[in-house]
């Protein structure tokens, strides 16, 4: 926006004024739930924002989907519900509120990514555009209800008696947020959008891997098998959204790898 010199604001306020509204409620309720779910449940529940996202945009803009995005959306919601299954099972302190935040989480944040692409693509605004009054606005929000709840001075209290923890904490994660977002556009524009999901879907798995590392909490084979049901519908997905791209990597490693007979390998060569 600044760059190209365009000081113009292209979308109403109102819209920014809804979109800064869902982001801030999808942010306050996906941190709402770590109160009340596994981190690792949380992971696995927001690698699946597939799943109301298509539904919302078959509502909001009207699209349709192949049988592939389907089967993708059908593995995710199975593997979804067998990991919710093990982690209630072994948590003593499962409580379905935590599922309800986390639902009401992703339903805001498929909301918010099908007004935008409708927003986006009626009044030709830039992403720069639309992150900077979501964002900006999101703040004030914040900021009132921080202010009128009386937890903005009550952080400051905390700020001062443990001033490395969360100040530096905060840095921290600002930083490495803002390091990860242009890994991942840099991953995207020179590499493609295959490469870049694959990087931050091993990400999402490393984490949880970490989690249980790190910190003590019950596990069982559970995790694993449904957690490839969702790695399973996520590779699905992105199959249905570069089939070209990856037709020609699997042509390519099972004619390496001698899977086909002679002739279909000639015939895979010609094509």
């Amino acid at each position: 926006m600044y760059l190209n010199n365009d000081f113009h604001r292209r979308v109403p306020l109102n819209t920014y004024l809804l979109i800064a509204l869902l982001t801030v409620g999808t942010m306050g309720f996906s941190n709402s739930a770590l109160g009340y779910l596994n981190y690792p449940t949380q992971v696995i529940f927001k690698s699946c924002k597939l799943i109301p996202v298509m539904i919302g945009s078959m509502i909001i803009v009207g699209k349709r989907y192949s049988l592939i995005d389907v089967a993708a959306c059908i593995c995710m919601c199975i593997g979804l519900i067998f990991f919710t299954l093990a982690d209630s099972q072994v948590q003593p302190n499962f409580n379905m509120l935590g599922l309800i935040l986390i639902n009401i989480a992703l339903v805001f944040d498929a909301i918010i990514g099908n007004v935008q692409e409708k927003v986006m693509k009626e009044h030709k605004c830039s992403n720069v555009e639309m992150v900077f009054y979501s964002y900006g606005i999101g703040f004030v929000y914040l900021l009132v209800y921080e202010m009128c709840s009386g937890e903005l001075f009550a952080a400051f209290e905390v700020g001062l008696q443990y001033p490395m923890e969360v100040y530096g904490y905060a840095t921290l994660y600002s930083i490495t947020g803002y390091v990860g977002i242009n890994f991942v556009l840099l991953l995207v524009k020179y590499y493609g959008a295959l490469l870049a999901v694959t990087v931050t879907t091993f990400r999402k798995a490393l984490t949880v891997v970490l989690s249980f590392l790190f910190f003590s909490k019950p596990f069982t084979n559970q995790y694993l098998w449904s957690g490839a049901i969702v790695v399973l519908g996520i590779y699905l997905n992105i199959y249905s959204k570069n089939q070209t791209h990856w037709n020609g990597y699997l042509r390519h490693w099972i004619t390496k790898f001698g899977l086909v007979g002679d002739r279909q390998r000639k015939m895979t060569q010609t094509v």
